[in-house]
């Protein structure tokens, strides 16, 4: 076992993907001088490397990039700005006191922090986590890995594909394998609803002519030693199978587009208080958890449907990073705010009154001609219109500081116009 070795530093920043990179850059520039990245891979950029695919790029650079493009801009700027990272680098605990051990191929670590930026970004959910029923086959993927495998590693997965769930990786996935020579027979969501964006929907599967089975779902993978073929079924109300109404699709490949779950063992470790609605910390306007000087960003705080948001709300974390470690924020009374029916989730989830604060919202349902509103008690602060919303596209809205300035309480609903 290697010496524990100890430093002392001004700030951690937890993730090297495009949240982590972001975090730290604007930090720097923001003045803090003593930080460093660490990440569990071997290359810096997340996920970034793996989506050969453009469309990255278009809120920030007014172009579309691919993501390694996008990943290696904020990659060239670490370097420009000499900020240290560490690659491989395995955190194994975060304590309140904010001291992060990792381990490396250059040793173990103790790093002790001022503050921390927590952008772990997110992981896949599996077939495990739905119980899905049937044989345990080859040819089962989450559809980022079988990104990965194809594009980085040269391994189509399959020639006959059912993909399961309408996440956006799925849906890009969906036109790669029929780029790639394959055939891909169904994309089937479980809910009334596609869980991608629109314009995915679009570009993937409309214009490749590849159905896509609404409020139904896989039932039964079939096949011994590869899958032979899947069950597919609708759903009632309940989401609950209908019985009599299954189908079989002969296939030898299932991939999962399911959702994702923000990486936050680490954050329950310290103390962070998470939201079950989330799965990311519940953090204030300036990003900052319930752990005074830690802060959350990209992923690992809520699941982002565009890259270009992760890396805006990074460079927000950063800069609240450095006004703490700088001494020049503090910690004052702040309201909760409060969702209706339609809203699944608003962050941040706490405000202080009279400052700008920029809110991310996600509704439960689609919608058409309807308005975001803001309420205290029953006066609308703020109302603003949408022609459409839907779950898979954030919404994001920003107040002024004198338009909360004397608020009572906050609420969020959506309103008919």
């Amino acid at each position: 076992m290697s010496k524990l070795q100890a430093k002392k530093v001004d700030l951690v920043v937890i993730g090297g993907g495009p949240a982590g990179l972001a975090a730290a850059i604007s930090a720097k520039k923001n003045g803090v001088q003593n930080l460093v990245v660490v990440e569990r891979n071997d290359w810096l950029g997340g996920i970034l490397p793996q989506c050969i695919h453009d469309g990255f790029g278009l809120e920030l650079f007014k172009e579309q990039l691919t993501g390694p493009e996008y990943a290696q801009r904020y990659v060239n700027e670490l370097e420009g700005l000499e900020i240290p990272y560490i690659l491989n680098g395995m955190v194994l605990e975060i304590t309140a006191d904010k001291e992060v051990y990792v381990a490396s191929h250059n040793g173990v670590f103790c790093f002790h922090a001022k503050a921390l930026v927590l952008a772990m970004g997110c992981r896949e959910r599996t077939r495990g986590q739905i119980n899905l029923p049937g044989t345990r086959p080859a040819g089962v993927f989450t559809a980022g890995v079988a990104q990965n495998l194809i594009n980085l590693k040269n391994v189509m997965v399959g020639k006959d594909v059912v993909i399961l769930g309408s996440g956006d990786i799925g849906l890009i996935m969906a036109r790669r394998l029929t780029l790639g020579g394959a055939k891909v027979h169904a994309v089937v969501e479980i809910l009334f609803h596609t869980n991608g964006l629109p314009r995915n929907i679009q570009q993937c599967l409309i214009d490749y002519n590849i159905p896509l089975y609404l409020s139904q779902t896989v039932t039964e993978i079939h096949g011994q030693n590869r899958v032979e073929a899947v069950t597919i079924c609708p759903v009632d109300k309940d989401l609950k199978p209908i019985e009599g109404k299954e189908q079989k699709i002969a296939c030898d490949t299932l991939l999962l587009s399911i959702g994702l779950i923000p990486e936050n063992d680490l954050s329950k470790n310290c103390g962070v208080k998470l939201s079950q609605i989330t799965g990311g910390a519940v953090v204030d306007e300036n990003l900052e958890t319930s752990v005074s000087g830690v802060f959350a960003c990209g992923n690992a705080l809520h699941v982002h449907d565009v890259v270009d948001f992760v890396t805006l709300e990074a460079e927000r974390a950063g800069r609240s990073a450095a006004d703490y470690v700088l001494g020049k924020s503090c910690r004052t009374e702040r309201i909760s705010i409060g969702v209706g029916d339609r809203i699944r989730y608003v962050l941040p989830q706490s405000i202080c009154l009279g400052v700008d604060v920029e809110f991310s919202i996600r509704v439960t349902c689609p919608g058409e001609d309807v308005a975001i509103g803001f309420l205290d008690g029953e006066t609308i602060i703020k109302k603003v219109k949408f022609r459409k919303v839907h779950p898979a596209q954030m919404i994001k809205i920003k107040l002024k500081g004198n338009e909360i300035r004397s608020i009572c309480s906050l609420k969020v609903e959506v309103l008919q116009q």
